[in-house]
């Protein structure tokens, strides 16, 4: 079970996530978003990670500009919510909320209808998508300590992607959360 602790705004955020046992951070980019931050940010948090840690670039632009500006941050992958022509070697999550498989390339699908509000996913339609979908699945949205197990239980995607459910406000990550929540990933029998 992969989990990754997406919106991370802070340095002092990213290194207790790392630090809880996150495989990934997601950074925001070039969105209206409270958790979006600037390039030289990102840069600053993704040089606190450790080694092993995916560092992704999530970004609701279109602007071919802007994705340059991404990829000279040399992330792990991008996750994007529209088909822009990203080069080869570069990993694409493609966040899709209405499960339907999208077009264009991509490595792998964030299932995302709360887009940071907390809007939790159904879970039936979440497991129907998985069995679907020939690319790993993360799953997302309203997704908390007390209930990942039980969704993780129900959908068996690859990987698991939290935002709202581990912070005190949009953006302010709470660490005694994030531990709970990634121990309870860790928890779950395959």
């Amino acid at each position: 079970m992969r989990v990754k602790i997406c919106g991370i705004t802070m340095v002092a955020d990213a290194v207790a996530a790392d630090r809880a046992g996150a495989d990934a951070i997601g950074v925001v980019l070039f969105s209206d978003s409270p958790r979006a931050v600037a390039p030289e940010k990102a840069e600053e948090i993704f040089s606190s990670l450790g080694p092993f840690t995916a560092r992704i670039c999530v970004s609701r632009t279109d602007d071919p500009a802007e994705l340059d500006e991404i990829l000279a941050l040399s992330p792990t992958a991008v996750q994007l919510y529209c088909d822009l022509p990203v080069p080869p070697g570069v990993r694409v999550i493609r966040a899709v909320s209405a499960g339907r498989l999208p077009p264009g390339r991509y490595d792998a699908v964030l299932l995302d209808r709360s887009e940071g509000t907390g809007r939790r996913y159904d879970l039936n339609e979440a497991r129907s998508f998985v069995l679907r979908s020939p690319v790993p699945v993360l799953l997302s949205g309203g997704l908390t300590p007390d209930n990942v197990g039980e969704a993780v239980r129900a959908v068996r995607p690859y990987g698991v992607d939290v935002s709202s459910g581990v912070e005190d406000s949009p953006g302010i990550k709470n660490t005694q959360k994030m531990t709970e929540f990634i121990m309870a990933c860790r928890s779950i029998s395959p």
